[in-house]
This record gives C-alpha cells, structure tokens and sequence, in this order.
C-alpha cells in the first residue's frame, strides 16, 4: 500500500532524502545536494561528487537518446576495495591463519569493461573470476592473465569444458573444477589423464542448510547442484584410487542470492565448515572453503531481512564467516583454509543507474479536459454534482460509498444502451473529482480505511516512460524484486502526484507498480507534475532507476526486438573541470542489429520494401520521388536506436 504522508509546511532537501530513502539506500554512493540534483560519489566521502543531470547533458550533447544506462566505474574499484578491507579486518580480529581470495561470477555482469575493471582493482588482493558456463570459461581464461590466479569453475560440465579448464591450468591459472554430480568427477579424471594434467577438484556440499529471501530453493538438500554426504564420501574413494586425493583443494557451498538474513549465512557456513574439517581428518590437503554468493545489497534501505534488503553490515557479515570458520576449526584441530567467497552483486548493483525519460501521463481526471454543466443534466449527474457541492458537511467515507454506487448504476445503463457518452463522461470525471477530494481529506489522519489507502492508489497516475521493464528490469517483472526509483532533479520541489511507471512495450505487465518503502511496499511513487512547454510537449523529466549493475544489466531479451540501451562510462579525475571525465560511449542496439539476431538479413528487408514500393509507383499510388525518398528513410531508420526519440 502507498503511505500517506503528512503535508508538513516546509519541504527541504532532507525532506527529500527521507521520502525517497536515498541516505539509506545509497550506501553514501548517492545523495541529493542543495540544488536539488541527485549526485553520485563514487568514493563515498573520499572523492568528489558527480551531478547525475551533468552527465545526462554531456550525453545529449552528443546525441546520446534515452535511456541511458551511467556506469560509474570507480564504484566497481570501491566495493572491491571495501570487500578485501572487510575481510582482513575480520581476519586480524579473530586471529585467522588464512588468507582471503575473493572471485567475482561473470554471470551477474559479463560486460567486458566492468570484468576488467574488477580484475584490476583486485589484482593487489589477487581477486579471481567464477565461471558458470562454457562462454564465461572462455572470457575468464583470457581476461585473467595473472599466474596463479583463480578461476573457479561452477555449474555442469561436459568434456569440451573440462579440456579448456585443464589448459587454463597448464598456462599456469589456479583452474579448480567444482564437481556438482559425481559423473562429472569421472570425466574430470578421464581428460587430465589424455591431457596429462593434474586436475584441481572442488566439491559443492549440499548443505541441509537452506538460504531465505527469493532464491532460498537454490540451496538446502532439494538443490539442483551439489553432491549429499554419501556422494562426497564415494567422491573421495574415487580419488583415492585414481591417486589423486591430493587434487581434492576446495569445498564450496551456496545458499543462494541476495540472502536478507545473516543467521542463515552463520548457520551455513558451520555447517560447511564441518565439511571442510572432517575432510582434513581424513587426510585430504583441502586449501580453500568457498563459501559462495549471497551478500546482499539493501535495495530499500530498511536493513531488516525483507527479501529486498539485508539486515546485516559487511563487515557483520565477513566477521562471521570467519569467526565460525574459525571456531570449527579450532575444535577439530585442523588448519584454517584460504576462504573464498563469490561476492558479485554486491560489487556491481551500485554502480550502474539507468535513466529513463518521462514522455506522458495518463491522469484519471484531466485539468484541460473542462465540462460545463446545465439545468437538464442526467439525473446520476445531478446526484454527483450535489455530492460534490456539500461533500466538506458530509461524512466522506458514506459520501464515496455514494458516489461509488451511481457511477455503478450509471455503467449497468450504459451497458444497457440506455445512457449516451457526453453524460457517462460526465459522471465518470465527478466521480474521480469526489475520490480525490475523500483522499485529500484522510492525509495527515493516525487511522486511513483500507478501502480509501486502495482508492487513493486507483487515483495514481500513469507515467509514460521510454524504456522496456523486460530489457532493463527483469527481476522486477519476474521475481518482484524492488529497486530504487526516483527523480535525478527538481528536488527542491514537493512532488505532488502519485503515479506508477508503464514502459512502450506492447504488453499490459510492461509497467513498475510496486516501490521501495521503509514500512511497506508503495503502490504508488511521489513524482512532479510534468511541465508542459510552448507546443504542448512536456519538458524532459528524467528518473533515475539505481542499483542496477547486476543481473539487470545483463539479462535483457530481445522483447519487442528493442535490445540494448546506450551507455556511458564514467570515471573521476580531479583534474578535469567537472571533477570527472566520460571514458567510454557504447552505442545501443539499432533496429538492423536486433533484427538480424533473429534472421532477419537487411539486405533482403531492403529489397522486398524496394519491390512494393515500384509496384506502389506503377498502380500510381506513389510518386517516383516519394517512394524513393520513403525508401531512404526505411534505410536509414533500421539503423537507428531502438527506442523511442523525442
């Protein structure tokens, strides 16, 4: 439900922070300064900060269309810094004797410029990749080129993925094959033996342990990767008697992502822990407990354990993975191995905020939009127009039940053809004028009827935006997974409608109605009016989507054959005017290239719009020079950007 929030007199900066959580969520990579703007700091309160709309301007200025996906990748630099800061805080408090090797998975962003970007803050923390894929294997071996980097491989396996992993090894990579089914252990051995090459095995454990929050089914005993107590034991006899128990360097296990609870990480990695140290009692030389993904990131800033946040710091988090590591092992008398983790969204979400550009509005009462009422009105007509008249002397709740009824009344007589549309129109405007007059009235009130919070979000706006919820928003669209949504400008202004978010894909599911919220889940979200300028259009009015650099950027389809937005990479430089400078522009997909993913050939679009425009020409249906001149901008418009331009 949408809150209702008091209309205090005075409207500031801080008034805006607190509407929008943006001091929570933002993590101090994001705030609003005094102009009103959202600003990004990269470094938190160590570096300058960069005005979002001036990067936006810099992208129109060179001729950049909307949206625009804003990569600040100094942010990918800081997580990866905060991470092995964190770690090593950990393990000089609790007296830890191994080291910390963390690995990022390609798949929550496999952008080439963000992977390299971590791999080389990560190099001083000797910071490795995980692997899911034959593809990500591929883009892994040849991306981290440092000897004696790690490369974790997860995920099923055939031989074509076990020969490349091998030669990783050969080229003198710590390549550790992760076995999720013992059948895969079987085809580990045969390829090292025709190769030559000694393996380094992994084994995924699969935990009785079960993660929460949205992907909670990806782990626990039901899992789909990962071998139970008994496979482990027959994994190791299998090694053993291809003499190769000295191969056995890794157990790892995963509770899944985005884990809103830190009592399921400690549950978690005691018990893989115990895995970890019985392996050693009997005599296998394991080095590394990989203790998987799952540090989430607090999309709405309540740091309690809603699916959408985590009730737990990072450090909370790294001092006790290695407190209970730590704890195990000394109980059992075994040494401490190097831990890895494969923190991925929490090093990407931050950096990446997708721009979207307000286009419309679909209002449910509209200003320009004026009746004129007379003496012979329809008698439901004249029933609204007296409720409206006296509604400030009525109850409000009995005035709206009123209303309600002889907007019913008059939508059975239309039905029946017994009602015209001027007077239908009429009734359904006084009818939504006398709804928000009654949700006027309740705001600022301690108690708000159920039905009045649900008609107040039935009065929201429509806001029209020029994006795909399927291409830039998956897991919200599938999952229901929140992000931070608000405007990167105009906060010095109240807002004052509620609205929620339709993309211009052609599907009805294309829009955002659920937002981010400290004590619930809003229906609606507080925007500004939009501004009209002298031809009617509104002004630009851009939102900022936040926390989207991962999964998000990534997962997109091709629906609606829209593709990929444009981007744009930014870095900072204190020597620069700004305070930062645009490294890098990646184009968005043009119509041709996403046609041409799904076999269409432009030549042959080209040739079959060229024979109906000559047949046009000769039924005299088209001039020569028009249909030449349509011809022209068919060509040049399948290389154009996707979406919308205004």
């Amino acid at each position: 439900m949408s809150n209702f929030y008091h209309a205090t007199p005075q409207w500031d900066i801080n008034a805006a922070r607190n509407l929008y959580n943006v001091h929570r969520w933002g993590a101090k990579y994001f705030d609003i300064n005094e102009e009103g703007q959202v600003v990004a700091t990269p470094l938190q309160d160590a570096g300058s900060a960069v005005v979002i709309s001036d990067v936006i301007e810099e992208a129109k200025g060179r001729g950049l269309k909307f949206p625009l996906l804003i990569r600040f990748q100094d942010i990918l630099r800081h997580r990866v810094e905060s991470i092995n800061r964190a770690f090593r805080n950990s393990i000089a408090e609790f007296n830890y004797q191994g080291k910390y090797r963390g690995v990022f998975p390609i798949k929550v962003n496999q952008l080439r410029e963000v992977v390299e970007e971590i791999l080389d803050a990560g190099k001083p923390y000797d910071f490795g990749l995980e692997v899911g894929s034959k593809p990500e294997l591929y883009a892994g071996l040849a991306l981290q080129n440092q000897t004696g980097s790690l490369i974790i491989c997860n995920g099923y396996k055939d031989g074509e993925f076990v020969r490349m992993a091998l030669l990783g090894t050969k080229l003198g990579k710590k390549v550790i094959m992760v076995v999720e089914k013992l059948e895969e252990l079987r085809q580990i051995i045969a390829v090292s033996k025709q190769l030559g090459v000694e393996p380094l095995v992994g084994i995924r454990a699969r935990l009785m342990s079960k993660g929460a929050g949205k992907w909670a089914e990806s782990g626990g005993e039901n899992a789909k990767f990962g071998l139970s107590t008994a496979e482990i034991l027959a994994a190791t006899e299998m090694l053993k008697a291809e003499n190769l128990a000295h191969c056995l360097k890794l157990v790892h296990f995963h509770i899944g992502s985005q884990v809103p609870d830190i009592l399921t990480v400690k549950k978690a990695v005691q018990e893989a822990a115990r895995f970890y140290a019985k392996l050693c009692k009997m005599g296998f030389s394991v080095e590394y407990l990989d203790v998987g993904g799952g540090l989430g990131v607090d999309y709405d800033g309540s740091r309690s354990a809603f699916d959408s946040s985590t009730n737990y710091s990072l450090q909370e988090y790294t001092n006790d993975i290695i407190y209970y590591v730590a704890d195990v092992c000394n109980a059992e008398k075994v040494p401490h191995p190097d831990i890895i983790s494969e923190s991925g969204r929490a090093i990407v979400a931050h950096h990446s905020v997708l721009i979207v550009e307000v286009f419309g509005a679909i209002h449910k009462t509209r200003p320009d939009i004026n009746f004129t009422y007379g003496e012979n009105e329809h008698p439901i007509v004249r029933e609204l127009l007296d409720i409206r008249k006296n509604l400030a002397k009525l109850n409000k709740l009995e005035a709206y039940h009123d209303a309600l009824e002889r907007r019913e009344d008059a939508q059975h007589m239309f039905t029946l053809g017994l009602m015209d549309l001027p007077d239908k129109a009429k009734i359904e405007n006084l009818y939504w004028e006398i709804s928000a007059a009654v949700v006027e009235s309740f705001k600022g009130q301690a108690y708000v009827p159920e039905e009045i919070r649900k008609l107040e979000d039935s009065l929201g706006d429509q806001y029209l935006c020029n994006f795909s919820v399927f291409q830039s928003l998956l897991d919200h669209w599938a999952l229901g997974q929140l992000f931070p949504i608000m405007p990167v400008s105009r906060l010095t202004e109240r807002p004052s409608r509620e609205a929620t978010l339709v993309d211009i894909t052609c599907d009805s599911d294309g829009q955002i109605n659920k937002f981010i919220d400290l004590r619930d889940v809003r229906d609606t979200l507080p925007l500004h009016h939009l501004i009209s300028n002298g031809d009617g259009k509104p002004e630009p009015y851009y939102l900022g989507f936040f926390l989207m650099g991962a999964y998000q950027d990534i997962m997109g389809d091709l629906h609606n054959l829209f593709g990929r937005v444009n981007e744009v990479h930014v870095f900072l430089d204190p020597d620069e005017p700004t305070g930062y400078y645009v490294e890098e522009i990646i184009e968005g997909s043009t119509i041709i290239q996403c046609l041409t993913s799904v076999q269409y050939d432009e030549y042959e679009l080209k040739r079959r719009m060229k024979q109906q425009m000559d047949e046009a020409i000769k039924s005299d249906r088209m001039k020569p020079s028009e249909a030449m001149r349509l011809l022209d901008d068919y060509e040049r418009g399948l290389k154009a950007y996707t979406y919308l331009s205004f």
